[in-house]
């Protein structure tokens, strides 16, 4: 298993910041390893939600199913994703009210690679700390569009 935490402030009220992170059509436009968006559910996000995504990680296309399993508005969302040969996913988003009335946003990306320890460990040697360097040019990328629409 790995698992990836970071945070980032927002110069955005989370009202603003959950209407882009919570839109599948946009991803391109934030989530560094987004290579498309396939099918997925119509309307506002809801538990239950789903979508399918397709993202590139060190040269390496996949394709992943998410479902929503938590969803409380511009607070905290929770997807759990499916993966090639049974690989499992899970990312979640904090939002709280900051001191200065923007976002402070938490990003939480745990990842279980199919073959228990093997698999861990293949996993570890292939991928490394890449995870967390696109995370963060992932928030880093998310904080530059949000702040930008409110100017």
């Amino acid at each position: 298993m790995s698992e990836v935490r970071i945070e980032i402030d927002i110069a955005a009220p989370p009202a603003a910041v959950w209407s882009v992170v919570m839109d599948p059509e946009r991803f391109g436009e934030w989530v560094t390893i987004h290579r498309g968006l396939g099918a997925h559910s119509p309307g506002p996000p809801r538990v239950g939600s789903w979508m399918a995504q397709s993202l590139t990680l060190r040269g390496a296309h996949f394709k992943v199913k998410w479902e929503l399993v938590v969803c409380e508005e511009a607070k905290r969302a929770e997807w759990h994703g499916k993966g090639p040969a049974r690989s499992h996913a899970e990312t979640e988003y904090l939002l709280s009210e900051n001191a200065d009335g923007g976002t402070h946003f938490s990003y939480r990306n745990e990842f279980r690679a199919p073959m228990g320890p093997l698999g861990a460990a293949a996993s570890r040697v292939l991928v490394g700390g890449l995870p967390e360097k696109e995370g963060r040019a992932t928030l880093t990328a998310l904080k530059k569009l949000v702040e930008s629409a409110q100017t």
